[in-house]
């Protein structure tokens, strides 16, 4: 099991680049894992990388992107049972 994080995002974070965003962000800290956007307008992300990093990254994503409004940000860390070894946007 790899320890990873996932968040769930609310508010305005689809149709506003903000999966794009969060790709990059998560490449500049060397974060591997995944976003997707959820039913009800929610995206959702798992993150594997440094401990570091992931926290300094679960605070850009409060920040959100420029076009996004980020109203919740609820993260956990979990046993995850892949380790992945790039950062992929899903659908």
């Amino acid at each position: 099991m790899i320890r990873s994080l996932q968040c769930l995002i609310t508010g305005k974070v689809q149709g506003v680049m903000f999966r794009s965003w969060v790709h990059g962000q998560a490449e500049s800290l060397a974060i591997k894992g995944w976003v997707r956007n959820l039913d009800e307008g929610k995206v959702e992300i798992l993150g594997q990388g440094d401990e570091a990093n992931l926290k300094e990254f679960q605070t850009r994503l409060f920040s959100g992107s420029p076009l996004a409004r980020v109203d919740g940000l609820e993260c956990k860390w979990i046993d995850y049972d892949k380790q992945h070894d790039e950062f992929e946007i899903r659908g």
